[in-house]
């Protein structure tokens, strides 16, 4: 404990220790809780209703808490491990006096007076009983002493003192709440009952009471203990092979034991809300459902029936007999060059490919090889409209452009395609150039480029003969003004030359990657040879000396041998987990490292337990340790394992596999580096993403034969995160940090065209990655989530202002006689008065510009701290409101933030261009769109996240305005984001069903389309 303690005061400010002295001294810790190898420990906090929950990790001195604080250590965590360290939480009788020692800080000293750990106070106890197939839920005080008794009262009201209590005497007693310190839980289930406190389940509101219950502990149904889980479950979908065609099948999920009520569930000791009540509930007993395509109709259920099928339900795809879905290339131009004399001939083609799989003829695709791929006519029509204004050329048509004309051409050509522009000059440029020749013996690598003997010149105005030594530019200069895009090279002796620019198209970059790579000596390392050995192969010259071996990496691994399986192996590896297990044997095989970057819920842990061999040691976070354990006791029965951590942990050397965290690779970093390990594996390995850190500089300081790293994010941020994987499995392979920053960080940073490209082929042979869209290559998932914010206290005062005088509006109308449709008119200011206090008339805030000037609005900084991470992360946006006046509110923000970004709406009268220009590569990465002007009719797969900054909980009209980037042509997963401000109206209208969300309609002015709306449902909205 004194480790623990130790560490916190450490890390910890002055203020906020001393604050944490305070909090122990006065008792503020109680209900210690242990866990094995963590203790939890509950902190009081002045002033609020939630006493803040501390874990400690004595053995490991480390902690959490879930207070929210901005500053880590905290105050509660503080007084959570001085309690904790007193000799009576300890076990040990305390010592009375106790001084501090000498040289001691004072309040290092304090903590002695403190008291131990309190006793657990009054908590909440759950009861869950069934009524038919109606739920009940009661709330039970359990006293320390043990005794029960319900609780009647408001929680949160209780907690505020805002109870009406009547006067207590000797004979009446009033109700009193006792001393209670309900969790965040508890409040999010007071705030779901509402007034109804004993009996009551919210039905209506059963995702949130189950997320809510999940994170509670004591929980009864029917009397006995039970779990509650937020996991949504319900049928599944496979396809079989059936005779010639294949079978669809929707069947039951199988942990299902019971139907507890209307959409509940038990699996086990667990309950769980059914997930698409129109496939469950009643219907449950139905599955399984079969439907059989055959071979004829395989088509429409590739492109038809399982796109809007995987959107409901999980489907697993069993056979082979599926069509191959069209490619996913963008049309682009092609140009053919040729020279005859001075006259530069062009002849430009659209294309889908590269190499092209077809070409537009005439309006029609014609196939040239490869999958049919999907046309994208508003891209093929933005490409010939460039190619028109910007080359001044037809499809088809072929153009000839003498002397100066060609030149300025390549001119154009230039800020048009920078590879055809360099195919051009070749041209222009006539026969004098350089000749480049390779020198390869064994392992040492160089190039020489001397002066072409046909060059007119030979001869100078001395006289030097055309016999003389021909003149030479240095190789490192010709590839230094290559990258630089110049267009001559000084020659040794004097005297420029035109750059080889065809060869040096075709081996250039490799040859730049050889000659950083080699030593002084000339020699290539070995993580380089694949390169060298490719490129000999190429050019037709031997292979360096005991090399062939490594051809798989250099073919798309497609002749890796097939490697041995374990014997103790008890799984059955699908295909392309039996392709991991071969690349990875062969790696291994070969000494070299290994990254293993397959997409979350791959199997990437099981595919390393097949390759693995000799002396393992695996680092993982602290999580996923005993996860690994059951992994090898389920897969690999054979294999001995340890699981290095803990106060006592000692080296088994006797173990085939150690587990270990990287908190303990940190502080052990001299005994695990000491050892000669035969694999080192990082799981989640983007923990060593910053090369600068502890963990980073421990990982690269282990010995193994075999290194690899196991990442579903190879890189989230930065290209520094990929060198510093790459330099732990294959050290040398980037260079240094600072080169690998000058060859690929700022020219991919700058978009340098290409360079990324190169990248990927130099890391290739090295780096798995497989994502659940090509393992099932159906349309790509679309995922959605819900960003809350909480609205600030101007905001909050200013909103309640007008939800009480909506309510009390609403009510005057309803008395009179009013339908509920004439009433909805009032969510509409609820609405924006929860997204900005400028679109409320009259309040102050003035308009776009005045509050731009002002403090924004709660959702609109959420927004942008998202919307930064996105274009940080290399993604692109599109941003839907329906209130143009708020994406003016937004604008100045994202031009603060350096944010690039176009907008549409109904003012837009170029919309194709706006389309266009956010659709390209260079394009700004956010769109703001108005709903009315972007809801239907646009393409912008280039985008793959969709951010609705207000709600408006019409399906319809959501899956339009997702369906911009999720649609043909999508190659991401998409996400949708609700932006919805915290007990708000907006809260209130997202958690309705189906049938309440006809209200959402009514309130943007679609009065037709809502049904049944009750004044209760109304009102209730207005809470």
């Amino acid at each position: 404990m004194q480790g623990l303690l130790e560490a916190i005061r450490k890390a910890c400010l002055p203020g906020l220790w001393s604050q944490g002295v305070k909090l122990a001294r006065e008792g503020a810790a109680f209900g210690r809780e242990d866990h094995g190898e963590s203790v939890v420990i509950r902190v009081k906090a002045a002033g609020q209703p939630v006493a803040p929950t501390v874990t400690l990790y004595p053995a490991d001195a480390e902690w959490t808490c879930d207070c929210g604080g901005k500053v880590d250590p905290c105050a509660h965590a503080v007084a959570a491990a001085i309690a904790l360290s007193q000799p009576a939480a300890q076990g040990q009788p305390a010592a009375q006096g106790q001084p501090a020692a000498q040289g001691q800080p004072a309040a290092q000293a304090q903590p002695a007076a403190a008291p131990a750990v309190q006793a657990q106070p009054a908590r909440l106890r759950y009861r869950l009983r069934r009524k038919g197939l109606v739920l009940s839920l009661e709330r039970m005080i359990v006293h320390p002493s043990g005794a029960e008794e319900p609780l009647r009262l408001s929680l949160a009201g209780g907690l505020a003192g805002r109870v009406a209590r009547p006067p207590a005497s000797a004979d009446r007693p009033g109700p009193r709440l006792p001393e209670l310190y309900p969790t965040h839980e508890d409040l999010a289930i007071d705030r779901l009952v509402g007034t109804k406190q004993h009996g009551y389940f919210p039905s209506d509101r059963q995702p949130e009471l189950f997320a809510a219950l999940s994170g509670v502990a004591d929980v009864e149904l029917d009397g006995a203990p039970v779990r509650v889980s937020s996991e949504a479950i319900g049928p599944r979908a496979t396809v079989r092979d059936h005779d010639d065609g294949v079978a669809l099948i929707v069947e039951r999920d199988p942990r299902i034991d019971e139907v507890i009520a209307s959409g509940v569930v038990r699996c086990g000791g667990t309950l769980h809300l059914l997930r698409e009540m129109d496939l469950t509930g009643p219907k449950l007993e139905r599955l399984p459902l079969r439907r059989v395509f055959p071979r004829g109709d395989l088509g429409k259920l590739v492109t038809q029936v399982l796109p809007e099928l995987t959107k409901r339900v999980p489907v697993t795809v069993q056979t082979q007999r599926l069509p191959r879905p069209g490619g996913a290339s963008r049309p682009r131009i092609l140009l053919e060059l040729s020279q005859k004399d001075h006259t530069l001939s062009v002849v430009p083609s659209l294309v889908y490919g590269d190499p092209p799989e077809a070409r537009i003829e005439g309006g029609r695709l014609v196939h040239l090889s490869g999958p049919v791929p999907v046309r994208d006519e508003a891209a093929e029509r933005a490409l010939l409209t460039r190619l028109r204004d910007e080359l001044h050329l037809i499809p088809g048509r072929r153009v000839d452009f003498d002397g100066a004309e060609a030149v300025r051409f390549a001119t154009r050509l230039e800020a048009w395609d920078g590879r055809a522009f360099a195919e051009a000059r070749g041209e222009l440029f006539g026969r004098a150039e350089l000749v480049p020749r390779f020198v390869i013996d064994d392992r040492t690598f160089d190039v020489e480029f001397e002066l072409s003997a046909g060059r007119e010149d030979d001869a100078d105005d001395d006289g030097e003969r055309a016999d003389a030594p021909r003149k030479r530019a240095d190789a490192a200069a010709v590839i230094r003004a290559w990258q630089d895009g110049l267009p001559l090279v000084p020659l040794l002796g004097g005297g420029w030359a035109p750059l080889p620019a065809a060869w040096l198209e075709r081996y250039g970059a490799r040859v730049a990657d050889l000659l950083a790579a080699r030593r002084d000596d000339k020699e290539v390392p070995p993580a380089a040879l694949p390169a060298l050995v490719a490129l000999c192969d190429e050019i037709e010259h031997p292979r360096p000396s005991g090399f062939d071996k490594l051809m798989p990496l250099l073919d798309g691994f497609a002749s890796l041998p097939e490697a041995p399986l374990p014997d103790d192996l008890t799984a059955t590896l699908r295909p392309y987990q039996r392709r991991g297990v071969d690349w990875l044997s062969f790696l291994r095989d070969a000494g070299l490292g290994a990254v293993l970057a397959d997409d979350m819920g791959l199997g990437k842990t099981l595919q390393t337990l097949c390759a693995v061999r000799g002396r393992t040691l695996v680092v993982c976070p602290r999580s996923v340790v005993h996860n690994w354990a059951d992994e090898i006791r389920r897969f690999r029965p054979g294999l001995r394992f340890a699981i290095y951590h803990g106060a006592r942990r000692a080296l088994d050397p006797a173990a085939d596999i150690t587990l270990t965290t990287y908190a303990v690779l940190r502080n052990d970093v001299e005994q695990l580096a000491a050892q000669a390990w035969d694999v080192v594996v990082l799981d989640e390995a983007q923990a060593i993403k910053n090369p600068d850190s502890q963990a980073a500089r421990a990982a690269f300081a282990l010995r193994a034969e075999l290194r690899v790293a196991l990442s579903g994010t190879p890189v989230e941020n930065r290209l520094d995160e990929l060198w510093s994987l790459m330099h732990f499995t294959n050290r040398g392979l980037l260079g240094g940090r600072g080169a690998f920053q000058d060859r690929y960080g700022r020219p991919i940073a700058e978009g340098a065209a290409g360079v990324a490209a190169e990248l990927r082929q130099k890391i290739r042979p090295f780096v798995l990655r497989r994502l659940k869209r090509e393992v099932a290559p159906e349309l790509p998932p679309r995922s959605e989530t819900v960003l809350y914010c909480e609205l600030e206290e101007a905001e909050r005062e200013l909103y309640e202002a007008v939800r009480a005088a909506t309510r009390k509006d609403v009510v005057a109308k309803l008395a009179e006689g009013a339908s509920v449709m004439a009433a909805l008119e009032a969510l509409l200011r609820l609405r924006q008065a929860a997204c900005h206090p400028a679109l409320i008339p009259g309040s102050g805030a003035g308009g776009a510009e005045q509050a731009s000037r002002a403090a924004p609005s709660s959702k609109v900084m959420r927004l942008l701290e998202a919307l930064e991470e996105c274009v940080a992360d290399g993604h692109k946006a599109l941003v839907f409101s329906q209130w143009t006046s708020l994406l003016d509110l937004v604008e100045p923000h994202l031009t603060a933030a350096g944010i690039s970004f176009n907008r549409l709406d109904g003012a837009t009268r170029d919309r194709a261009g706006v389309v266009a220009e956010f659709q390209s590569a260079g394009g700004p990465p956010v769109m703001l769109i108005s709903l009315k002007a972007g809801g239907t009719g646009l393409n912008l797969t280039a985008a793959d996240h969709v951010f609705l900054l207000d709600p408006w909980w019409n399906p319809a009209v959501e899956d339009q305005a997702a369906d911009r980037a999720h649609r043909i042509g999508q190659h991401r997963p998409v996400m949708v984001h609700r932006l919805v401000a915290k007990d708000t109206v907006e809260e209130g209208i997202l958690a309705l069903q189906d049938r309440k969300r006809a209200i959402a309609g009514a309130a943007l002015g679609e009065a037709d389309r809502a049904v049944s709306l009750t004044r209760e449902d109304l009102l209730a909205l207005l809470q």
